[in-house]
C-alpha cells in the first residue's frame, strides 16, 4: 500500500509538471536540477507520451489499484485468483514499461527524471512481491507453489530484490560517469 501511495504521488507530481510545461514552454520543472537530473529533457521526448498522452496518466490510473489492494489485504479481505492474475498482468506490464523507459532515459535521452526514478523504485518491488505472492499462494498452479525454486526465492526475496536496483545504479553510474566525476 505504501509503495502505491508513493508511486501515485510521484506520478501525480509528474503529471502536474508535464501540464505546466505544456502550458508554458519556458517552464523549468522542479525536478530539472542539472544536465543529468533533468525532467524537462525527458518530458519533451516522444518516449514521455508513449500512447499519445503523458505517461504519468498511466501511473495516476494504476497506482490506486495497488493502494486499494493493500487496503483490502490490511482489512483482512480475500481476493479471487482472477483478481491476482489480473494484478499480475498489470504489474508485469508496468515493469516492462519501466524497464523500457529506464533504458530510453539512460541510453537514448541521456537524462534522468528523479520523479520517474521514484516510480521505477516502486514498480520493481511491486512486481516482485505480487509475483512472489502469486507463486506462493498457488495462483500459477500447485506445481509452481511447491517448487524448490519458489522456496528459494521466498527465502532470499530481499537480497534478490536488490539485484535490479544495483544493476540500475551500475548502468546509470557507468553511463553518466563523465558527469558524476566532475562533481568529485
Amino acid at each position: 500500500m505504501g509503495g502505491g501511495l508513493v508511486g501515485l504521488l510521484a506520478a501525480a507530481v509528474l503529471l502536474i509538471e508535464r501540464i505546466k510545461l505544456a502550458q508554458n514552454s519556458d517552464y523549468v520543472p522542479t525536478c530539472s536540477i542539472n544536465p543529468v537530473l533533468s525532467c524537462g529533457s525527458v518530458m519533451e521526448t516522444a518516449q514521455a507520451s508513449l500512447l499519445g498522452f503523458p505517461n504519468p496518466v498511466i501511473g495516476v490510473a494504476a497506482f490506486p489499484v495497488v493502494v486499494t489492494t493493500g487496503m483490502v489485504i490490511l482489512a483482512g479481505g480475500r481476493l479471487a485468483r482472477w483478481y491476482w492474475l489480473g494484478l499480475q498482468a498489470g504489474v508485469t506490464a508496468g515493469l516492462v514499461l519501466v524497464a523500457w523507459l529506464a533504458f530510453q532515459s539512460v541510453y537514448r535521452i541521456g537524462a534522468l527524471c528523479p520523479y520517474c526514478m521514484v516510480v521505477w523504485a516502486v514498480v520493481i518491488p511491486t512486481f516482485w512481491y505480487v509475483t512472489l505472492r502469486n507463486l506462493s499462494a498457488g495462483a500459477f498452479g500447485e506445481r509452481a507453489r511447491t517448487s524448490r525454486g519458489v522456496a528459494i526465492v521466498r527465502e532470499w526475496h530481499a537480497p534478490l530484490l536488490l539485484v535490479p536496483f544495483l544493476l540500475l545504479l551500475v548502468l546509470i553510474g557507468e553511463r553518466f560517469w563523465s558527469y558524476w566525476s566532475t562533481l568529485l
